[in-house]
């Protein structure tokens, strides 16, 4: 099966209507943005691009998907010829996988034909909607870690397909390992896993089931210590495995007052190096609460792939700029209450003050990137402009994608994740928050799309 039946049927009823009309070969600019982060994000992290970029080059009808639309009777036999050639053959500018985004970002823009073009609606949305809400959530959990490693664990909350998804994008984000062996093999992602409370209960005690797990997995392996009583667990597995053991797991009860009680019953018995790593329906908010306990780790799984209460972020694919019947291109956008959009294809930069984030520029068409330059220049010309101009940078944030229907940079699945790993955490760096700033508050830094405001904007 390819991508392109991972749409949604009005895409191609527009696609008919339009070339009945005469207006489907129109140039076109979509863009995919938020109007807005949930409630208590400071930002949203992008994941899923890469997957996009390859959703798009395998976006094609084949002879299968073409006998299923003959057979449903909702288009015509002109379209379905129409779209056994289709190949998207457009432009695709974006912000870096693993960079973050704020209200009215445009994190893609997709230029091309109409026809060509609006078909790419429902998948593109698809992808980055799931992954870009696991990430965001992911992110804040990493950062409520304060450098304690955390182990996605998600897989059986979501469909298979997205278990190795939301793998990938919690990776990006900071998370150090996966037991999704599949998220494993396809991005080479460390995994990460021992054994669960049904190996303890197969044996007919618990020092059986210690004893058999260690003698497979050797001594640094971790035990979980919570099916029966805690305290006679621990003193079990060291007695077993040696001060050398490589951790216990908690599962369950009162995380923070057994990790206490657990680090020095481990002190005591000579194993100062065993670490304790807590699992069970974690959060950012559940970590907060954890971050003075003795722990040494986290298995982060329900909240983490569901979005942590946000499985969407709200990205929308609008048109925001097309060609006129007078061959100029123009912007549109809605008017709608609450729902209204800024036409016009859009430049995007973020404003840097020294080495910190301090606002994300999105100036719609030539004309605002132009104002803006006019009004720094007045601005710095004044005498009275800030002393903060002279450690301010641009960092334009949006990069070729796509050229005529080719990739820009051919990447194995693993380097792209790699590479998106990296562009995060030199993103979230920027923002300059605090462990200690706690996860929920307002946008941290601003959206300008007047041009002359952002210039303005230190004075």
């Amino acid at each position: 099966m390819t991508s392109a039946l991972l749409t949604d049927l009005y895409e191609l009823t527009m696609l008919e209507a339009a070339r009945e009309a005469g207006t489907a070969s129109r140039r076109c600019v979509f863009e995919v943005f938020t109007r807005s982060l949930p409630e208590g994000r400071r930002y949203g992290a992008l994941a899923g691009t890469g997957r996009v970029l390859d959703a798009i080059a395998d976006f094609r009808f084949d002879d299968a998907d073409l006998r299923y639309l003959r057979r449903a009777g909702v288009l015509k036999e002109e379209t379905l010829e129409h779209l056994a050639e289709y190949r998207f053959a457009g432009d695709v500018h974006g912000y870096a996988e693993g960079e973050l985004y704020f209200p009215n970002s445009p994190v893609l823009r997709i230029e091309g034909t109409f026809e060509n073009a609006v078909l790419l609606e429902t998948v593109v949305l698809s992808i980055l909607n799931h992954d870009s809400g696991v990430a965001s959530a992911g992110s804040r959990m990493i950062t409520a870690a304060r450098g304690r490693p955390c182990i996605e664990m998600g897989g059986r909350r979501v469909h298979e397909d997205g278990a190795i998804a939301a793998a990938r994008a919690a990776y990006i984000v900071g998370f150090a390992s996966t037991s999704n062996l599949a998220a494993g093999a396809h991005y080479r992602i460390p995994v990460a896993g021992t054994a669960a409370h049904a190996f303890t209960l197969l044996f007919d005690t618990e020092e059986d089931a210690f004893r058999a797990q260690l003698a497979s997995q050797g001594s640094g392996t971790t035990v979980l210590v919570d099916t029966y009583d805690v305290e006679a667990a621990v003193r079990r597995a060291v007695e077993l495995a040696g001060p050398g053991l490589g951790a216990v797991r908690l599962d369950s009860g009162d995380l923070a007052a057994q990790a206490g009680r657990v680090r020095e019953l481990l002190d005591s018995l000579g194993a100062k190096g065993t670490r304790i790593t807590a699992t069970g329906d974690l959060d950012e908010h559940r970590l907060e609460e954890l971050q003075d306990a003795p722990l040494d780790g986290y298995g982060i799984g329900t909240r983490l792939v569901t979005g942590g209460g946000h499985p969407a972020p709200g990205f929308v694919f609008k048109l925001v700029e097309r060609e006129g019947a007078d061959g100029r291109m123009q912007p549109v956008g809605k008017r709608s209450t609450d729902k209204a959009t800024l036409g016009a294809g859009k430049a995007a930069y973020r404003m840097r003050v020294g080495e910190h984030a301090h606002a994300e520029l999105v100036l719609p068409g030539e004309e605002e990137v132009a104002e803006f330059e006019r009004e720094l220049t007045a601005e710095l010309t004044s005498g009275a402009s800030s002393p903060d101009w002279t450690r301010t940078s641009l960092r334009p944030l949006q990069q070729p994608l796509i050229l005529g229907g080719e990739l820009v940079e051919e990447l194995r699945a693993p380097a792209r994740v790699e590479a998106a790993r990296a562009q995060h955490a030199v993103s979230v760096a920027e923002l300059g928050l605090s462990p200690d700033d706690g996860p929920d508050g307002p946008v941290t830094i601003p959206t300008i799309t007047d041009g002359g405001e952002a210039a303005r904007l230190l004075s």
